[in-house]
């Protein structure tokens, strides 16, 4: 099948990429001309794990490509995927200009019937703004042309996108045409081999479905969160509370780990935009509320932790700050709980060396010219002349290291961990002051 997908971001080139690699001949488009010219040359903009291969594997198979071109982007295929960005708006809702946009185009290009699927997060009655966008083009063309518009969210983890895209948990599909839902039942055909994974439902359903789910999510981690910080204040461990929590199967394991906030490109901006959608039709969501407001202030906790152990005033003072992506196995530091610590940190006149295994190339972006901060570009070199050792990012690397090279290089043998990756006895045991997230040290 012919497939176009408008947007080369990170939804928009793991989705087409994906498309190609069961043997669709995917065309993808943006209008950014230097990100097209990497990726035609076999570069791709973003770092996910194992997507650089499999994008070099089909382009060289000819199924693949990538274009400037609006028109031939729209006369490629039936199906056209919209995948660009929907950034918050001011007010915290989705900014949908770039989602509309598409649409338009189009709408101004269509010369038979097209498939428009939203793949972007959008808000509840976005595909009726680009049914309405797509008729108005049409109209001015006076254009006789069919066209259906349905939803297709996306649920892609940053680290782990193509295995959640080659072999998902569900793919939900809004739509209320037959023959639209007939072309996206063959479209996901391969990746449904083992059981029915599409979930047919109503568009704004779809639509709905998105964000709960991301909203869902990110409640359990605040309410860790708000745990950890009573189990500290009670002399509970939150590990052995998550433990016994999580072996109830109508709980279950899954984000219930505590830590210093979430961050990325969706939960943020999709809390934001839910909490938007419910003003807007006269409703409070109360707990999304709370839950934005315990990670707001879950960002600062290893700095509250840092003064506590060495005073309000941190000048002179080095931090060593291993982790600075919002998560591991991606770049992006979006919303990352990192930038809010070094904000606090250089506040309060420290200086900060920092270590990513990734993500380094963002950080000098963002930090261009900022005073105050270093890049190493070792976790070890991280740790020369430090005072003390925070981790923000649970990569792997920094599991099981070698605790007296660490403490040989401190200043003083002090570690606050914001993601818990070790055993409070352990670190202990090699002389050091621990200082996790709701465990008892």
């Amino acid at each position: 099948m012919n497939v176009t997908v408008i947007g080369t971001g990170y939804v928009g080139l793991v989705s087409g990429t994906c498309f190609a690699e069961v043997g669709n001949n995917v065309l993808c488009l943006d209008l950014d001309a230097e990100k097209i010219r990497i990726l035609n040359e076999g570069g791709i903009p973003i770092f996910e794990p194992h997507l650089l291969e499999m994008v070099q594997r089909n382009i060289a198979a000819g199924r693949l490509q990538f274009t400037t071109d609006v028109k031939k982007a729209v006369d490629h295929a039936s199906v056209q995927f919209i995948a660009v960005g929907t950034p918050p708006d001011e007010d915290g809702s989705a900014d949908l200009k770039y989602v509309l946009a598409a649409a338009r185009s189009i709408g101004q290009h269509m010369q038979g019937y097209k498939v428009i699927v939203d793949k972007s997060t959008v808000p509840v009655g976005t595909a009726s703004k680009v049914a309405a966008v797509v008729a108005e083009e049409l109209a001015l063309r006076s254009a006789d042309i069919g066209y259906s518009v349905v939803s297709n969210p996306e649920f892609l983890k940053e680290g782990a996108a193509i295995d959640d895209f080659m072999r998902p948990d569900r793919i939900v599909v809004g739509a209320d045409d037959e023959q639209a839902i007939h072309l996206m039942r063959e479209l996901y055909a391969p990746f449904q081999r083992n059981h029915e994974r599409l979930i047919i439902m109503d568009v704004k359903s779809a639509e709905l479905t998105k964000y709960a789910a991301n909203a869902m999510l990110a409640t359990r981690i605040s309410f860790m969160n708000e745990l950890a910080d009573l189990s500290e204040r009670l002399g509970a461990d939150i590990e052995s509370v998550r433990l016994g929590m999580g072996s109830d199967p109508r709980i279950g394991y899954h984000f219930l780990y505590p830590g210093c906030g979430y961050g990325g490109s969706c939960f943020p901006k999709d809390v934001k935009a839910l909490i938007g959608t419910a003003k807007e039709h006269q409703q409070d969501l109360q707990i999304l509320n709370a839950v934005e407001s315990v990670n707001n202030a879950q960002k600062h906790v290893l700095t509250k932790k840092i003064k506590a152990r060495f005073g309000a005033t941190l000048k002179g003072m080095r931090f060593a700050i291993w982790g600075l992506a919002f998560k591991p196995n991606t770049d992006d530091m979006r919303e990352a709980p990192s930038r809010e610590l070094i904000a606090d940190l250089l506040a309060a006149g420290a200086v900060v060396s920092a270590y990513d295994p990734v993500s380094l190339h963002e950080a000098k972006r963002i930090y261009a010219g900022q005073d105050g901060i270093t890049f190493a570009e070792s976790h070890q070199d991280a740790l020369d002349g430090a005072d003390a050792l925070v981790i923000v990012t649970e990569w792997k690397e920094f599991r099981s290291p070698d605790f007296a090279a660490i403490k040989e290089k401190l200043k003083t043998p002090v570690i606050f961990d914001g993601r818990n990756i070790y055993d409070p006895a352990t670190v202990l045991a090699h002389g050091f002051e621990y200082f996790p997230i709701g465990r008892r040290a």
